[in-house]
């Protein structure tokens, strides 16, 4: 059963990252801060502002993941950055060829995608130590 909650505590850290980054996506599209979604985003301040939004959801990803593990809390922080960098991979590839994304921001979501978890296991260690 610890094979279970590791899964599960991966998941929600990966849920966690979707559901916030698809719903900042709605709520800044509804606030017509993003252009309609058949339109692409080619304002680079936008880019940056949806690369820095996912960032800090990866840190919290991992931070959940980590949370919740049974053991060995930062290797499933990095285990949902994978499926994130795994993820960014398959975007890019399905992306690249459009001009609706600039390819810096595809690549930057691969690139911060381990890291960014990786961040957010660490930062839950040490609230651990702290206590």
């Amino acid at each position: 059963m610890v094979w279970l909650r590791s899964a599960a505590a991966v998941f929600v850290g990966l849920l966690a990252v979707f559901v916030l980054s698809l719903g900042t996506d709605q709520i800044l599209h509804q606030m017509k801060f993003y252009p309609p979604w058949d339109q692409g985003m080619h304002d680079p301040f936008q880019n940056a502002v949806a690369l820095f939004y996912r960032c800090a959801y990866a840190v919290l990803g991992g931070y959940i993941a980590a949370k919740f593990a049974p053991f060995k809390p930062i290797a499933h922080a990095l285990v949902l950055g994978g499926i994130g960098c795994v993820f960014a991979l398959i975007g890019y590839f399905a992306a690249r060829n459009l001009n609706d994304v600039p390819a810096w921001y595809l690549l930057a979501l691969v690139v911060t995608a381990i890291p960014c978890s990786w961040a957010g296991g660490v930062v839950q260690q040490r609230m651990l130590m702290r206590h």
